[in-house]
């Protein structure tokens, strides 16, 4: 089956982003390369705001064989600029995605649909990018609103300048 894994990076006080949506502490060390988790997906998911700043980088497709999700309920559904844009519940979706054959699935944030995906216990891995910042504020995450969700972990690496990755895959616990 798909995987759904959600992958970004983050501070050391879980924050995706400052309070004005800047990232510029994030970083990628010479010695870290997104290019074997990049062979792994063939979907990314985000929502409407990371798409505007995606958009506004110019990163918003990672290539033409990738298949690019916008949640949004301001901008109208349908495909354009790559992408389909959508509003359904990510039930729904993953649901539509995973009957199709192909790779896991990227959730790339932000946070708010990081909740969704996680209420709906939608999340089978989580990959975090740590760097070694304490920002004291700014979008977190994981806002508050969904329930406890157990994980594992299978893998941790260390790069240069402090960053960390950490690789976890979601524990359920079978129906008795």
């Amino acid at each position: 089956m798909r995987k759904v894994v959600l992958a970004v990076g983050i501070s050391l006080d879980g924050y995706i982003a400052r309070p004005d949506g800047a990232f510029d502490f994030l970083f990628m060390p010479k010695d870290f390369s997104m290019a074997p988790f990049f062979a792994t997906i063939d979907t990314t998911i985000m929502g409407r705001k990371t798409y505007d700043v995606a958009r506004a980088l110019g990163e918003v497709s990672h290539g033409p064989n990738m298949a690019t999700y916008i949640y949004s309920r301001t901008l109208p559904s349908g495909k354009r600029e790559g992408c389909t844009f959508t509003s359904q519940s990510p039930k729904a979706l993953i649901a539509q995605i995973r009957k199709g054959k192909g790779k896991d699935i990227w959730l790339m944030g932000g946070g708010e649909l990081a909740r969704e995906f996680l209420n709906a216990d939608l999340v089978d891995e989580i990959h975090l990018g740590v760097v070694p910042v304490l920002l004291g504020e700014g979008l977190p995450l994981f806002p508050s609103g969904f329930p406890q969700r157990d994980f594992a972990l299978i893998g941790n690496r260390t790069f240069s300048k402090g960053l960390i990755e950490l690789k976890y895959k979601r524990v359920r616990k079978g129906k008795h």
